[in-house]
């Protein structure tokens, strides 16, 4: 009996060309995948604007609007409140230093002076009755101390004479010694007027000093209130224009209330805001240019301010030789601020790009011009025309330098 044998099973040679079509297919699928899961945006060639990348050099400066104001600000406070009474100059107008611009009235202040002057009068009264009655003590005094020299004199005249007679036994014991009694008497009597008169004398003299001191006092005092009265006069405090009067007849104004300004014309400056992304850069010193009617005005940074305000802050810039001859007041103009040398540097043109992206990175037009594929750059300095390129692109290489807002998410944008 004849056994039927199995055939073995196993892989035959055409089966290999299976197994390679199949991976074969699977490997373009997945690349399809792959491409495809790269976020693409298709657009107009001709809506964007492709820029070229180029090696030059790099001036370091921005350009920036500024508004001509005048050199100096005086502001008006006023040194006494009061009511407005009288106004004699308008807004506007051309003030000399001193000159009146209005005129208060405060009746607080009239009787204030009134006091004073009343005080002063009754320490005068005082201070001349206090030198009369002083004068009339010193005058008695020094009657005192001739009554007493004189009787100094003749009582020792006498005790002397008394001594001769009793020496040669003419007089009594008892007579002699009531001359010597009197005259040394006289001598302690001599002695306290004495120091009686030149104590007078010393009081006399510190008492007016202090009497007088006060008195210069009291008229400095009403000196000073006298000046408070002239200070209802509100004068100029400098030449210039009167830039803004806030006060009418009638008003009441009050002590060291702000009520007007006085612009300085003997000299112009500019003051520009500037974006906070150079805060670090300006310096006072800087120089700057000005152009007007094709001729150039030299400036220079005279004051950086520190506030930063709506993401910008302010600078002030003076003419350090000759200045525009019909300058005013209020006129705008551009500025090129200089912040650095000039260099050698990869420039890349400005654009709106920049605003979507940061200058972290950017989309790169390939040498077919088909197709722009996303790229990260870094971005240094920038004027009013090109950014400075540190890394990421090359000389020659074209970039869409307009807005990114439309692309979305893509990685990959397709000209057409």
């Amino acid at each position: 009996m004849d056994i039927q044998l199995e055939k073995k099973k196993g892989l035959k040679p055409k089966h290999f060309g299976y197994i390679a079509l199949g991976l074969l297919l699977l490997f373009v699928g997945y690349q399809l995948l792959f491409a495809n899961s790269v976020s693409t945006f298709r657009t107009d060639k001709e809506k964007l604007s492709v820029s070229t990348v180029t090696q030059g050099k790099f001036d370091d400066y921005i350009t920036i609007s500024g508004n001509v104001a005048p050199i100096a600000t005086i502001y008006m406070d006023a040194y006494e409140g009061g009511r407005v009474s009288e106004k004699l100059i308008e807004e506007g107008a051309t003030v000399k230093k001193g000159d009146i611009i209005l005129k208060l009235e405060n009746m607080n202040l009239y009787e204030q002076i009134l006091q004073s002057e009343s005080n002063l009068a009754l320490k005068q009264n005082d201070l001349r009755s206090t030198k009369l009655n002083f004068d009339s003590r010193l005058v008695e005094g020094r009657k005192s101390l001739a009554t007493a020299s004189t009787d100094l004199q003749r009582l020792k005249r006498n005790f002397e004479q008394n001594q001769a007679l009793f020496d040669e036994e003419l007089i009594s014991r008892e007579e002699y010694l009531k001359s010597k009694e009197d005259y040394e008497l006289s001598q302690e009597q001599y002695k306290i007027v004495k120091v009686q008169t030149e104590n007078d004398e010393e009081l006399r003299q510190t008492s007016l000093a202090g009497l007088d001191a006060d008195l210069n006092r009291m008229q400095k005092t009403l000196g000073m209130v006298y000046q408070r009265l002239d200070h209802l006069n509100v004068r100029a405090p400098a030449d210039g224009q009167l830039g803004f009067l806030d006060a009418e007849i009638g008003q009441s104004i009050s002590q060291g209330e702000r009520i007007g300004q006085i612009n300085v014309l003997t000299d112009f400056k500019i003051e520009a805001n500037i974006d906070e992304h150079y805060i670090d850069r300006v310096k006072r010193d800087l120089t700057a240019v000005l152009e007007r009617n094709g001729n150039l005005y030299s400036l220079r940074v005279r004051k950086v301010y520190p506030e930063v305000r709506n993401g910008r802050f302010k600078v002030d810039l003076v003419f350090t030789e000759e200045k525009p001859e019909t300058i005013r007041a209020g006129q705008s103009y551009n500025i090129r601020l200089q912040l650095g040398e000039s260099s050698d540097a990869l420039l890349l043109p400005k654009g709106s790009f920049f605003q979507s992206t940061g200058g972290q990175w950017i989309f790169v037009v390939g040498t077919d011009g088909e197709e722009a594929i996303k790229r990260e750059i870094r971005i240094g300095k920038q004027n009013s025309r090109f950014y400075e390129v540190l890394e990421g692109l090359e000389a020659g290489e074209k970039v869409i330098t307009s807005n990114y807002d439309s692309f979305g998410e893509a990685e990959k944008i397709v000209l057409k």
